[in-house]
Parts: structure tokens; sequence; C-alpha cells
């Protein structure tokens, strides 16, 4: 019995976790969650920050980096991460376009990502789909925080965010594109083929491939906040501007990623 519960303690000291993300607003609304946060280098180059993220008497340690935008900037780092912090669990934390169901504030957690620009340049464009899934236990674990009547995730947001953001678990599409208009050609590729798509964004897909090509699976999962909506983008004069909802997507992102963290 001793040697079962020391191996226990050793277990949860040794918890081991990564989040990455592409831009500022989102590293920093990651870093907001964590303790005793300090630099560490790569031996690459390349500078993250590690600190600590304590729930239901688990201690975690977590390492934090900001990337850069792209698919394939994100298989790149996110294969360096990984063997850098040998993790347990992996998350991609940021913002997204809203391509359905969603509103400015909301959070999708992925169910897969759409790798929407793999194809044959035809006439017409004729899509060859590429999908990366997520990890089936940190899915799970996101539905039971999207269907419970008490949402811990929520108590994450300090301060709350009025009104309640609401959380979604779904599919994501993923490309090298920032899509501005839905009279764009990429808009009505995805209406037309990814009508499931919750939302847009540019990492998830290399991330996710990442994982998926390793020899030793680490589970992983991509976590979004909606930061603005493809149907009317910019359109509404009254709305905050462009960093106000960035950095209130990337705060709903983070406090959802951290309680699955939490529960994990």
């Amino acid at each position: 019995m001793t040697q079962i519960i020391h191996s226990q303690a050793m277990a949860q000291e040794n918890l081991r976790a990564v989040i990455l993300t592409a831009i500022s607003t989102e590293f920093k609304a990651v870093r907001a969650f964590l303790s005793d946060s300090q630099q560490v280098k790569h031996p690459e180059g390349n500078v993250y920050q590690k600190g600590t993220f304590k729930a239901n008497n688990r201690t975690w340690a977590v390492g934090i980096a900001q990337i850069g935008k792209g698919d394939a900037v994100a298989s790149l780092q996110t294969e360096r991460a990984i063997s850098y912090f040998d993790p347990h669990v992996i998350f991609f934390v940021g913002v997204a376009g809203g391509l359905k169901d969603v509103d400015i504030g909301d959070v999708v957690v992925s169910t897969k990502i759409y790798g929407y620009e793999f194809g044959k340049a035809e006439k017409a464009f004729k899509t060859r789909s590429e999908i990366g899934l997520s990890a089936f236990a940190l899915e799970e674990l996101a539905n039971a925080e999207v269907n419970s009547e008490q949402p811990a995730w929520l108590k994450q947001l300090r301060p709350a965010s009025k009104p309640l953001p609401n959380a979604y678990v779904g599919p994501i599409a993923a490309g090298e594109k920032v899509i501005a208009s839905k009279e764009s050609s990429v808009y009505q590729l995805l209406s037309a083929h990814y009508s499931d798509a919750l939302a847009v964004e540019m990492e998830g897909f290399g991330f996710l491939l990442a994982v998926q090509k390793r020899q030793r699976p680490v589970s992983a999962i991509v976590v979004r906040g909606i930061s603005d909506l493809i149907e009317n983008k910019n359109d509404d004069p009254n709305q905050p501007s462009e960093n106000v909802r960035q950095a209130t997507a990337s705060r709903h992102a983070s406090a959802f990623a951290f309680q699955l963290l939490a529960n994990f």
C-alpha cells in the first residue's frame, strides 16, 4: 500500500502540460492562469515560459509558447515543444472566426480539424479533405463541461463576463487564409464542403497533425474563442474593437482550457 501511495504522489508531482498560442494576446491570456511563471530556453533558440497550475489537489507544470501563425509553423513548433517538455497533454488555445451557431465571445472546442486547403485545382476546386482528430478523453471532458447545469469553466473567468459566453464542441476548419468576407471563394468553399464547421482558424490542423504523427501519443485538443463572425465581419459599428474582442475571446478560451486541464 505504501508503494502504491508513493507512486501516485510521484505521478502527481510530475504532471506536465503544454499550451501553444499563435499571437501575443492569446499568450498573455494563458499566462494569466499560471503562477511562478518564468522563462526557459530551448536549445534551438525558442523562448518558452513555464509555470504551475493547481486544481483538484494536483499541481501541473505547464509550458506555454507563442509560436506564430499558420499550420506549417504550428506543426514544426508543436513537435519541438513536445520534445522539450514531454507533456501528458497539449492544447492549442486562441481565437477564431465564427462560421455558424456561435456568437462573439463563445468558445469552440474541437472534435476534429478540417485542413480545408487540400484538393485539386481544376476549373472548380475539388476538395480532398485531411482531418486532424482531437483526443477522445479530452473531447468527452469538454462535452461533460458543456452539458453541465453549472459549468465550472465559467468560474475560471475573473471577473465574470457579461453576458456569459456559451461553449460548443464540434468541428473547426483550418487553413492559411484570413477570411474577411462571406463573398470570398474560401467562405463559399467552407459553406459548401464543411458546413458542420463552427469556426475557422489557421493553426489547428498542423498542430493535431504533428501530434498524430508521433510514435508516443500525447492527448491533444484545440480550444478557440470567437473574436469575430465571418458572416458580418466588422460590420457592426457598435461592437468593441478587434483588440478588445481578441482579448475577450482569448480569456474565455483559456478559462475553458484550464478547466479541461483541471479535470484531466
